[in-house]
């Protein structure tokens, strides 16, 4: 069974909702899953799982979140290759430009540390509707298809 590990960051409550949507179909397809608040977790707990998901917000003119940054500086120091990751957020695309760039932003940081990219990066517009949940359903999916691929 693989083991799944879902960080989030949050004001609004639409990131905790995108991480409990990856939460909730990752448990669906058979993995083992935890979900913390990324404030109260420590990026070494990565090195636990076989799946490493983040689900944040931007801030402002695309800042990650203050209460991340720590979570942020620290996962850049880990070695997660056998890992697969994934990146989803929740947005507002009245940024513009700085909308969901955090994504990306943990999108290179993963890549830094040598994990594999298990599903595209998925940007949500505010609230997840249908077609998010769907979206965010396709990422889960691929990211334990990745996982499988990798450990066969």
């Amino acid at each position: 069974m693989a083991t799944a590990h879902v960080v989030f960051a949050t004001i609004t409550g639409n990131n905790e909702d995108v991480a409990d949507i990856v939460t909730e179909k990752l448990e669906d397809l058979g993995c083992q899953v935890t979900e913390t608040e990324i404030s109260q977790t420590d990026a070494a707990e990565f090195e636990n799982a076989d799946i490493c998901v983040v689900c944040a917000y931007t801030y402002d003119e695309g800042s990650l979140p203050d209460e991340g940054m720590d979570f942020y500086e620290d996962l850049q120091e880990l070695d997660l290759a056998g890992k697969v990751y994934g990146v989803a957020g929740s947005g507002d695309t009245f940024y513009g430009e700085y909308y969901n760039t955090t994504v990306d932003h943990f999108d290179h940081v993963f890549q830094m540390t040598g994990a594999t990219r298990g599903a595209a990066n998925v940007k949500i517009n505010l609230e997840p509707d249908q077609e998010a949940i769907d979206q965010l359903d396709q990422f889960a999916q691929g990211l334990v298809a990745t996982f499988q691929k990798q450990s066969s």
